[in-house]
């Protein structure tokens, strides 16, 4: 993590940095953030060492840091630090990785 945000997540939760997308109308005109739709879209920050399962072993993180996620639109906590938006999810409410 960048320095500013210090949290090391349990479980199997992850902390996201939210990725904003700058939307302009084809005419140019630019949409502010108050009137867009939140972002689903992030980059994983930290990760959790993953849920334990009933048997006492530890089920095996499906992201990594680094991973740009897709995510539940209502899911996780928002956190704000410095101007910078991040969430903390459990990985069930993470759709999938963005492969590049």
């Amino acid at each position: 993590m960048a320095g500013e945000l210090k949290i090391r997540p349990l479980g199997d939760r992850i902390v996201v940095k939210v990725i904003e997308e700058t939307e302009t109308t084809p005419g140019g005109i630019f949409i502010p953030d108050s009137a867009r739709e939140k972002s689903q879209k992030g980059e994983v920050l930290a990760a959790g060492p993953g849920k334990i399962l009933e048997d006492g072993k530890r089920e095996e993180m499906e992201v990594k840091v680094g991973d740009i996620v897709l995510f539940a639109k209502y899911g996780g906590q928002d956190i704000k630090v410095a101007n910078v938006e991040y969430k903390i999810l459990s990985v069930k409410d993470v759709y999938g990785v963005i492969e590049k």
